[in-house]
Formats: C-alpha cells, sequence, structure tokens
C-alpha cells in the first residue's frame, strides 16, 4: 500500500503538472487559466485516481472531493483530494497539491500530499514517521505565540465575518499570518516547520486527512477548536506544533 499510494500521488500530480504547463507555456506564466479549466481537470484527476484505487482495492471504500463515497469494506476507506487548491491552478499560481490518505478505522494510518511545481512529495505512516522527499521531518520548536508564524484558510466557511473575527483574534499577537490556498501544503508545511499553526474552519475531511497523519507524525497536534481529536467529517481545525497549540485554543476556542 506504501508503495501503491507513493506512485499513485505522484503519477496523478504529474498529470496535473503537464496540464498546467500546457495552459501556460513558457518561462514567464501568466494568469490565463480559467477556473472552469482547471474544475475539468480537477475531475480528470479525480477519474484517474479513483480507476486506480478500484483496479488496485476494488473492496475498498473510497471518498473523494468529486465523487463523494463509495461504499466498500468498512475497515479501510481512502480518501482523495485530486487537485486541492483548484483556484491557485487556476491562476497559474503553483501552490496546489494531490492529497491522498488510508484510514483504518476511524484512524488515518497512511497519507501522502505532494506539490508538484515544489516538487515536494510528504508521506506518512502511522507510527513510522513523516518524510519529505524521503528526508524524516518535524514540527517547529517555537513556543511562543508571539514569536510564531501562522497559516489559515478558510475552508467551507461562507461567514468571512467569523473569518474576520478568528483571524482578529491571531494575528496581532503572533510574527506573521498567511493564507497559502492548499490545505495539503499548509498542513505539510507545519509538519515541516515551516509553519508553526494552521487554522481552517468547516473543512472538509478530503482536504486535511493526510495533512493530520503529517503533523501527527512529525510530533505537533491535531485538534477541533474545542480541543477534541480530529473526526472525518466537516470541522473547525487547528494544526499546530504542539507547543502554541493551547494558545491559539484560548483565542479562538468560542469564535
Amino acid at each position: 500500500m506504501k508503495d501503491f499510494l507513493s506512485k499513485l500521488t505522484k503519477e496523478a500530480g504529474d498529470r496535473l503538472l503537464e496540464a498546467y504547463n500546457e495552459q501556460n507555456p513558457g518561462l514567464v506564466r501568466m494568469r490565463t487559466s480559467s477556473k472552469g479549466a482547471a474544475i475539468a481537470q480537477d475531475k480528470i484527476s479525480d477519474e484517474f485516481i479513483v480507476g486506480e484505487i478500484k483496479k488496485a482495492y476494488p473492496d475498498y471504500s473510497i471518498l473523494s472531493e468529486e465523487g463523494g463515497l463509495k461504499e466498500g469494506k468498512p475497515d479501510y476507506k481512502l480518501i482523495v483530494d485530486s487537485l486541492d487548491g483548484t483556484s491557485n491552478f487556476a491562476n497559474h499560481n503553483p501552490l496546489w497539491s494531490v492529497c491522498i490518505a488510508l484510514m483504518k478505522g476511524d484512524a488515518v494510518v497512511m497519507g501522502a500530499v505532494y506539490a508538484p511545481v515544489l516538487g515536494e512529495f510528504y508521506f506518512a505512516e502511522k507510527g513510522k514517521g513523516v518524510f519529505l522527499n524521503g528526508n524524516p521531518i518535524r514540527v517547529s520548536e517555537i513556543a511562543e505565540l508571539d514569536k510564531s508564524y501562522l497559516v489559515h484558510c478558510e475552508g467551507g466557511e461562507k461567514d468571512r465575518q467569523r473569518q474576520l473575527r478568528i483571524i482578529d483574534a491571531l494575528y496581532p499577537r503572533v510574527t506573521d499570518e498567511r493564507k497559502i490556498g492548499s490545505a495539503g501544503i499548509e498542513t505539510a508545511w507545519v509538519a515541516a516547520g515551516r509553519a508553526d499553526a494552521y487554522f481552517t474552519t468547516r473543512i472538509e475531511p478530503w482536504d486535511v486527512a493526510p495533512g493530520v497523519l503529517l503533523v501527527q507524525e512529525a510530533g505537533g497536534q491535531v485538534s477541533d477548536f474545542k480541543g477534541n481529536t480530529w473526526q472525518a467529517k466537516t470541522n473547525d481545525l487547528v494544526f499546530s506544533n504542539g507547543k502554541v497549540h493551547e494558545a491559539v485554543l484560548e483565542r479562538i476556542r468560542n469564535l
């Protein structure tokens, strides 16, 4: 399964990379792609990934952003985001990824995130650590909120005023806060120590399932805004190095 997930995630990402470059050829990248074209590539990628899973593991359940839930074995489920960061892809922003996770019961046991333009492949296996291009990575050692760098996205949140309240509760108290536009990359960067925490609202499981394991295996912490353990459902979530986790929760717990 490890080899299968690694190969599949990379192949799906490389196929998308070809389309990404074909739509915007040359060294100078222009914003010429449409959101519709990006969505079409997302669906093509989903069909490819789901098709490969069905051939290799026909009895497994599959949950994908584009295809919904396909019931199979209750013990094993593959969660797929075939193109995470569709708007970035459409705008020829390189920060997009392919995300695939394997769940056994209620736990993520393998997770892969591939950012093709960056040339970064993240893989985690429960109890065996997390790796970036084959090299082990760890969360940061930053323990003070005022020295931390945060990343965020609104996930499925439609209430922009709520987003502003959350940002207002955190931004004045940290070194900086950025929005990347791909939950796969944002969670992976927490695992790699490039950000100290990531928060998101009403996020779907396919956006973050691999990242849950990446961060946990890197020594970090994942919870909802109340401090509860992650579950595979739409939720408000915080991913962190574990050292600033409670400080983040204190400021957004009731927002």
